[in-house]
């Protein structure tokens, strides 16, 4: 057995029932375990003593006693199997950058940040590719995996939990880019529509909502394909879930190819029916001062495809207003 382990709650886990964060970061600890190890008090979030439904946040720390399901499972933290070669040089070859702290890859889009039903593959468990245990990178935040572009991990449990309370305090500056189908009629300015989730059982998405949670948005109109589409940039200052999805919907200009908050007024003939939406930039705060750390990815797939298509060029500085 191990000793203990105390692992700070990514952003990506935010919200999370304490009992299924273990389920799927410790699939080999049992429920009857687990709520054993609670009521003992060997199970802690943050020095306190917590029950299973308890919802953990992110920057929040887990205490992880030693069990022996643990040394059961397979190799390698957390249980999770090593990846291939090819999977190895899959996710290698998506760094953006690299130092001793963060890791920043370039993600594709249809490709999920981590496991769930019926999901297999997922940069999560390709992590193993830039080493294990203490070494193995650390996700600190996500992206929907219909959304390409700028991923960020921590690759210490430090530097995770640095960039984890960055992007809780909105610290962290993002910028996407978006087509529009359609051109919104105000060229600029800033969206402020809380949102948050309805729908029946089964179909629940978000959705602006006057009781909602807070979500601020500004965008800028950069280009147009006369009035059929946009190149939309946008800077979320909230991070809400599928917040520039609703946002611009609520404009009447969804993304191409998002058909959850779109429908059929999200399809544009001539290109591939798939979500049009990329983390293109992100400005990340140094541990210790310093300038941020500016990260950039290039357009891939069919976003490249889609920009050539319309001879989009990149615009310069974009300037923003203070939040």
């Amino acid at each position: 057995m191990s000793g203990v382990e105390n692992v700070t709650v990514s952003d990506a886990d935010s919200g999370q029932r304490l009992d299924r964060w273990f389920k799927r970061h410790y699939p080999a600890l049992g429920h009857g375990q687990l709520q054993k190890l609670l009521r003992k008090g060997q199970i802690r979030v943050d020095g306190g003593r917590v029950q299973a439904d308890r919802r953990v946040e992110a920057g929040e720390v887990i205490r992880i006693p030693p069990f022996e399901a643990r040394a059961k499972s397979p190799a390698g933290a957390a249980t999770k199997s090593a990846p291939s070669a090819e999977e190895k040089d899959f996710v290698r070859s998506l760094v953006l950058y690299e130092d001793q702290e963060i890791l920043a890859l370039n993600k594709p889009y249809g490709l999920a940040v981590q496991g769930g039903e019926k999901i297999t593959r997922h940069i999560d468990g390709m992590l193993g590719a830039f080493g294990e245990g203490e070494s193995r990178p650390r996700l600190v935040h996500r992206l929907d995996r219909d959304t390409g572009g700028v991923l960020v991990l921590g690759k210490s449990r430090k530097a995770a939990a640095f960039l984890t309370e960055a992007f809780r305090r909105h610290d962290i500056l993002k910028t996407y880019w978006a087509l529009t189908k359609g051109v919104p009629k105000i060229p600029e300015g800033r969206i402020d529509l809380s949102v948050e989730k309805g729908g029946p059982p089964g179909k629940e998405k978000m959705r602006g909502s006057d009781d909602g949670k807070k979500a601020i948005t500004d965008y800028q109109v950069v280009e147009t394909a006369g009035q059929k589409a946009a190149f939309v940039a946008l800077r979320p200052y909230t991070g809400r879930t599928h917040q520039i999805r609703v946002h611009l919907s609520a404009l009447g200009t969804p993304i191409v190819g998002d058909r959850k908050y779109g429908g059929a007024e999200s399809v544009l003939e001539g290109l591939e029916p798939k979500m049009h939406l990329f983390c293109r930039q992100m400005m990340v705060p140094r541990r210790g001062g310093g300038r941020p750390l500016v990260l950039t990815a290039p357009l891939t797939g069919h976003m490249a495809a889609t920009w050539k298509l319309f001879a989009f060029e990149e615009p310069g500085e974009l300037e923003w207003p203070d939040e």
